[in-house]
């Protein structure tokens, strides 16, 4: 790999970019390139080179294999959970669908039309229903009493109460799917501690709760990870959609395997949808040499030390954090601020992830970046706020590029698993970071050129794809009227060894 190509990729701001100013007081031109060479040198680790990047994505197809293994997904840190989702969207899909959304405070219920003609999802009419403190933390039978009661004012308001429709249901919170319409919920998170739930079934839970009511019904119901419904929602629009990416608060991916890889599900043909759960890889150590004593830290002061590693070093939960830090580094080490610090800087998550995008927005030069260092309290020369701008850089092209060698591990796997020399394909993508940053989505998109050069890839942004993705798993499982099952898990474990290094063998000849 020669050095062009790495700084193709990398395209990292260099001290050479920064304007020196000719007033600096106390400060010559002399020492400040003194001091950004030793910005540019401090920075280094967050810049990874192709062959880093190469190698990362290497791993992250041995974890594929791992997580798709009978016997060996238990231990693997990516989990690639099979979604019953056997089939994207063929553009035939057409009708009336209801789409429900739990996943936090407040759940939405949508009625969403399919309609064939016109290739499109429309939302036709939305409702947010609160959740209090009390439902929260109090019996499982009252969640889902309330869940059935905003439903059935909801259907009354538009006057479908007496029809019965399809639901799709995206519920947002760690299950293990057992098949389309089957998931039982792992335990409770973000902040929900409903007694009677977690080992049980959600959708059986739901479907009692209507029951109870006796004033409406829904027919089939369609259990949906958020990625999967970036991927349908896109889907519908561009049949090549095959995979589903969010980069968002957390980050996670989604693609269509061959089944006959899907070890633990039956049947050998045809494909399904897997949710990666991505954000897990380096929990079992694997990205140690890439991680920063930035990225150590921010795990080390998360609410799950030692989970979801790659999600940390990407997504926008994070991304701030880890530029405080480094500022704070800075400053102490005298090449920022004067070396001066201040309370709101060295307080965990002032540093919002939203501004590095207004940082690094071009059109506001640095005037973003000024605002937001005298609202932390500290100073503003244009010299502090082109470092700063800087670190956010390599911080968020860090990001870019992992989301991408991640990315380039699934396309690449696409097209070593169907024997073409050349794949075009397309990725449903949703996420702030995505969406929001500037740079970002170019960045990923060139890197990712780099890591598959026999992939042609298009991106394609999500339009409510927890809405609208959710009916169009609805729709595509009842066109299929598909029937799948998980294989329960057995002991031995040599079985998916041998199939793990026979696949690994087939990877490395194509």
């Amino acid at each position: 790999m020669n050095s062009t190509e790495s700084n193709d990729v990398n395209g990292s701001p260099s001290a050479k970019r920064i304007k020196l100013s000719q007033d600096v007081p106390g400060q010559n031109n002399e020492a400040l390139t003194a001091t950004l060479n030793k910005v540019e040198d401090f920075l280094q680790p967050f810049r990874l080179s192709v062959e880093k990047l190469r190698e990362v994505s290497a791993r992250l197809r041995k974890d594929f294999i791992r997580g798709l293994g009978k016997h060996t997904h238990r231990r693997a840190p990516v989990k690639m959970l099979p979604t019953f989702v056997r089939s994207t969207p063929d553009g035939t899909e057409k009708g009336d669908f209801l789409a429900l959304d739990l996943g936090g405070t407040n759940f939405r219920v949508l009625h969403v039309r399919v309609v064939e003609n016109l290739q499109r999802v429309l939302k036709m009419d939305s409702k947010i229903c609160p959740i209090s403190q009390e439902i929260m933390l109090g019996p499982g039978e009252q969640l889902f009493d309330h869940i059935a009661a905003c439903l059935a004012e909801f259907l009354e308001s538009l006057g479908l109460k007496d029809l019965t429709l399809p639901l799709g249901f995206t519920f947002s919170f760690p299950c293990e799917q057992k098949d389309i319409d089957k998931s039982i919920l792992v335990r409770w998170t973000k902040g929900f501690n409903c007694s009677g739930v977690e080992g049980e079934d959600v959708v059986k839970l739901l479907r009692e709760a209507i029951h109870r009511r006796g004033d409406f019904d829904i027919s089939s119901v369609a259990m949906v990870n958020d990625t999967v419904g970036t991927m349908m929602s896109c889907g519908y629009r561009d049949q090549s959609c095959e995979i589903g990416m969010i980069i968002g608060t957390g980050t996670n991916a989604c693609y269509m395997e061959e089944i006959k890889n899907v070890k633990r599900v039956e049947g050998e043909d045809g494909r399904m949808c897997i949710n990666t759960e991505w954000g897990g890889f380096g929990d079992d150590g694997s990205l140690r040499d890439i991680q920063t004593e930035f990225d150590v830290e921010v795990d080390r002061s998360s609410l799950n030390p030692g989970v979801h590693t790659f999600e940390k070093m990407i997504s926008g939960m994070y991304l701030g954090e880890v530029v405080r830090l480094v500022l704070v580094k800075l400053a102490q080490e005298k090449l920022l601020f004067g070396g001066e610090l201040s309370e709101d800087l060295l307080t965990q998550d002032k540093f919002k992830t939203k501004y590095i995008s207004q940082i690094e927005d071009d059109a506001a030069e640095l005037d973003q970046a000024r605002e937001i260092l005298l609202k932390l309290g500290l100073p503003a020369s244009p010299e502090d706020c082109e470092i700063v701008r800087m670190v956010c850089s390599t911080i968020s092209t860090r990001s870019a590029h992992l989301c991408a060698a991640a990315l380039a591990t699934i396309v690449n796997r696409i097209r070593t698993n169907r024997g073409l020399d050349h794949l075009r394909t397309t990725v449903g993508v949703d996420g702030t970071v995505y969406k929001k940053h500037p740079k970002f989505s170019q960045r990923l998109q060139d890197a990712v050129h780099v890591l598959a050069p026999k992939c042609e890839i298009s991106f394609l942004v999500s339009e409510d794809g927890s809405g609208k993705g959710a009916a169009m798993v609805t729709a595509v499982a009842q066109r299929l009227a598909m029937q799948s099952r998980l294989l329960e898990d057995s002991e031995g474990e040599g079985e998916d060894e041998e199939e793990e290094e026979d696949e690994e063998e087939e990877e490395k000849e194509s």
